[in-house]
């Protein structure tokens, strides 16, 4: 997306962007990401994640870093060193954070 309003915020969405192009380019080039990742899977996973930290809340707060890890792996090259996968939420973390959820939406 761009912001072609807001100047200064569009600044640092361009800056981050090309931030981006940078890490995967690195990551590429050193045998560890996939060929086929593209800019656009790495803003579909920024969504992906920002949704998951929106939900769990402080029901379960370190449930995106589980996230992180497996899409760091389904990424990765096929010699690339994995992450480590964090354990689990609790399902009873994960039940609060579905109850916060419902509450949250508009009805």
């Amino acid at each position: 997306m761009t912001f072609p309003a807001a100047k200064a915020l569009e600044a640092r969405r361009a800056e981050a962007y090309s931030g981006f192009l940078e890490v995967i380019d690195r990551a590429r080039n050193t045998g560890r990401l996939r060929d086929d990742f593209t800019s656009q899977d790495l803003v579909i996973l920024l969504m992906v994640n920002a949704g998951v930290i929106n939900a769990t809340g402080d029901a379960a707060p370190d449930t995106w870093r589980r996230l992180t890890a497996h899409m760091l792996r389904s990424y990765a090259a096929p010699d690339a060193p994995l992450p480590d996968l964090p354990d689990a939420p609790a399902p009873t973390a994960l039940y609060r954070a579905m109850v916060r959820l419902t509450r949250t939406r508009p009805a």
